[in-house]
């Protein structure tokens, strides 16, 4: 009979050998290091492989977008950069940078296996759950600063998704009020909270803005761009908000989430199988979502941060479907207030729901004609979205700024800080 695994105890059983290898890598290292300094004589060296001043690492290339105005203003500046990531086919790995070194570290615990055993002095990363699971905190890394790849609440990681970062980076007020009180209610130490605004939004509307007209003769078109999990469109709508999109006579594109394709891959079988490509219907799984943004006049969506790209980038309309969202699995279960993206939704756009989803030709026509909407838009980049145009020169000016004041604490200061 074989020998079988669960998945959940895989992992936990990976992380545990891990951490065995890392104590003992560290301990032979530490011996090492004692018998150099008596057979010298007494005269310290240099341990192992060089530290890494910055350093950058993504669990996936659909974040590139997150990190390129980030990497390009590092390049800019003639500073030398280490980008890591876990896709093969990154498209950071065909940029010709100079001072950027981009580099496939390994997918899945391969990756996370370097990660460590990383010795630099600061890690910039949009993955959640450090110390949480397999990643955990390498003792030869002083700084860890988290920057999300969203911009509405901070709270939607699961659980515990930043708790162990030093830093986050974010655009907007309420997200500090959000870290803070999870800290204070976990016992947590108070994290650096840098508003540095959203790097790859201000690349957008740069993008935006030098973009050529679109085409007047073109369909109207409807993007429906949903988010995973079980209070996700796709899983409580299914088919029928497929087949409620194909009777309105628009273009409808259909872009799942990335995670979708591995979480949910039968439903989506089952889905693309059943609603194949025509002229009225597309499937879009596109690395950089720019085009499929620019070239939609409307989008459908539930709890997804494309939703505020699409809206405040572009500043186009939006249709968002009562999912009834189940906030347990997340860190906005701790908190008693509405999550900021539920409370601007309804001012930014209409509600879909079951018993409206008949009448949603009339509800796209209504979004795309009513003023209000615009006027509410900009209110809604004015709370999350600060420093606009700023957000890659006061990162990386942030990053530098820490990088000196470590270079002025004492070795063992830093050792106390990751704790």
């Amino acid at each position: 009979m074989p020998f079988y695994i669960d998945p959940g105890t895989g992992s936990m059983l990976f992380t545990i050998l891990i951490g065995v290898l890392g104590a003992a890598i560290y301990a032979l290292r530490d011996s090492a290091m004692k018998l150099r300094f008596y057979l010298t004589g007494g005269k310290a060296e240099k341990d192992g492989a060089e530290r890494i001043p910055y350093a950058i690492f993504t669990d996936s290339k659909r974040y590139w977008n997150v990190f390129e105005p980030i990497c390009d203003e590092f390049e800019k500046r003639g500073q030398a950069l280490v980008y890591m990531t876990a896709s093969p086919d990154d498209p950071a790995l065909e940029k010709p940078y100079t001072h950027v070194s981009c580099q496939f570290v390994g997918e899945g615990n391969k990756a996370f296996a370097k990660l460590n055993m990383l010795r630099a002095d600061i890690l910039l990363s949009s993955t959640p759950g450090l110390d949480v699971y397999q990643w955990k905190r390498s003792r030869d890394v002083k700084f860890y600063a988290h920057i999300p790849h969203a911009i509405s609440d901070i709270t939607v990681y699961r659980m515990f998704g930043i708790d162990y970062y030093d830093a986050v980076l974010l655009s907007g007020e309420y997200q500090v009020e959000q870290v803070r009180k999870l800290e204070a209610m976990r016992g947590l130490p108070a994290k650096e909270l840098p508003l540095v605004g959203q790097p790859y939004m201000d690349a957008m509307r740069a993008r935006l803005a030098s973009a050529p007209p679109l085409p007047e003769d073109r369909p109207l078109t409807v993007l429906l761009a949903p988010s995973w999990g079980e209070s996700a469109i796709l899983k409580r709508y299914g088919g029928k908000m497929i087949d409620a999109l194909l009777e309105t006579g628009c273009h409808v594109i259909v872009r799942p989430h990335p995670q979708s394709f591995t979480s949910e891959k039968e439903l989506l079988d089952k889905l693309m199988a059943a609603y194949p490509e025509s002229e009225k219907l597309e499937w879009n799984r596109d690395n950089d979502n720019f085009e499929v943004l620019r070239r939609s006049d409307i989008m459908i969506s539930d709890f997804s941060g494309v939703i505020f790209d699409f809206s405040l980038v572009f500043d186009k309309p939006v249709i968002y479907a009562d999912t009834s969202f189940d906030k347990s699995p997340y860190d906005a279960c701790w908190l008693e207030e509405e999550m900021w993206t539920f409370t601007t939704l309804p001012q930014i756009g209409q509600q879909l729901s079951q018993e409206n989803l008949g009448q949603i030709r009339r509800l796209i026509d209504e979004c795309l004609q009513e003023p209000r909407f615009r006027e509410s838009r900009e209110r809604a980049r004015e709370e999350t979205w600060q420093h606009r145009g700023e957000g890659a020169v006061r990162t990386v000016d942030y990053l530098m700024e820490k990088y000196r004041q470590l270079q002025e604490t004492p070795e063992g200061e830093h050792a106390d800080m990751a704790q």
